[in-house]
C-alpha cells in the first residue's frame, strides 16, 4: 500500500450530470472533475445529492441519473475504483479477516493463507488484529466501520470513493485513521464525502460545497500543506470558519422557498 496501484492515477470527469426527484432537479448539467493523485472532499446539506454523485462516479446509479463519467486516459472507471458506502456492508457469515479479503476472492483469487497476508497487516493497522477471526455480529459499530475501512484499503485501487467513512468512529480513532488513510492513499485519486468541515480541511487538497436546487459546486477551498494537516494550525482553523460560512449559506438556501 506504500505505492499507488498505477504509476499515474486517473483524473475523472463528470459531465452534464442530471438527477430529478419528485419532479424537481437535484442537480442539472453538473460538471465535476477529480484531479489525478489528490484528495477531493465534498460537503453540503443532507439530501443535496452528494452520495448520488459519488455513486454516479462508481457506476452504481439508478437509470434516472443522466450524465457521463470518464477518465482522462480513456480507460473505464469501474474496474479501477474502490467504493465505500455509508453502511459497512460486511457479510455476516464471514470472519472479519475474510471480509477484508473478499474483493480478491470475488475476482477469482485463490484462497491464500490469510493469517500473515495483506488482510492481516491492514487489520493490525486499523486496530482489529485481535478480532480478525470474529464474526461481524460480535463487533461494535465503530469496529465494523474499521473493518470496512480495511476492506477498502485492501482493494488497492488508484481511484477511491468514500461516503462518510469515519463517521461511526470515536473522535480519537477517527483522527488516527484519518492520518493512516492520508498516508496509505497518498498519490491516489480520492473523493471523500463528509459532513465534517475540519476532516475535509485536514485531508483534502480541494474542498467543495454542494448546494442549491439544482445543486451547484462552490469554488474549491485549497488548504496549504500536505495531508494530514496539523489540527492546531491557526490557518486551518481560520479556513474552517470560512467553510462553516459556506455551509451555513448552503443550509439557508435549502430552506428558501
Amino acid at each position: 500500500m506504500e505505492s499507488p496501484a498505477e504509476t499515474s492515477p486517473p483524473s475523472v470527469h463528470v459531465h452534464a450530470a442530471r438527477l430529478t426527484y419528485g419532479g424537481r432537479a437535484l442537480f442539472d448539467e453538473l460538471d465535476f472533475t477529480l484531479q489525478s493523485g489528490i484528495w477531493t472532499c465534498l460537503l453540503g446539506p443532507s439530501g443535496v445529492g452528494k452520495s448520488t454523485l459519488l455513486r454516479l462516479i462508481a457506476g452504481l446509479v439508478p437509470a434516472s441519473v443522466e450524465g457521463t463519467v470518464s477518465c482522462d486516459d480513456g480507460l473505464p472507471v469501474a474496474d479501477r475504483a474502490a467504493y465505500m458506502a455509508q453502511q459497512d456492508l460486511l457479510l455476516p457469515w464471514l470472519s472479519v479477516r475474510e471480509n477484508v479479503a473478499l474483493g480478491d476472492r470475488l475476482r477469482g483469487g485463490k484462497r491464500r493463507d490469510l493469517a500473515g497476508g495483506p488482510a492481516a497487516a491492514l487489520l493490525e493497522a486499523v486496530g482489529l488484529a485481535s478480532q480478525a477471526d470474529d464474526l461481524p455480529s460480535t463487533l461494535s459499530g465503530g469496529m465494523r466501520q474499521r473493518a470496512a475501512l480495511a476492506r477498502t484499503l485492501a482493494e488497492d485501487r488508484p481511484l477511491v470513493l468514500m461516503d462518510e467513512p469515519f463517521s461511526a468512529l470515536d473522535v480519537i480513532t477517527r483522527v488516527r485513521l484519518q492520518a493512516l488513510f492520508a498516508e496509505l492513499l497518498r498519490h491516489r485519486t480520492v473523493l471523500l464525502v463528509t459532513h465534517d468541515p475540519l476532516e475535509a480541511l485536514r485531508l483534502g487538497h480541494r474542498v467543495y460545497v454542494m448546494a442549491g436546487r439544482p445543486a451547484r459546486l462552490s469554488e474549491p477551498l485549497e488548504p496549504s500543506g500536505s495531508p494530514p494537516r496539523n489540527l492546531h494550525d491557526p490557518k486551518l482553523l481560520a479556513l474552517q470558519a470560512d467553510l462553516l460560512d459556506l455551509l451555513s449559506a448552503a443550509a439557508d438556501s435549502e430552506l428558501a422557498p
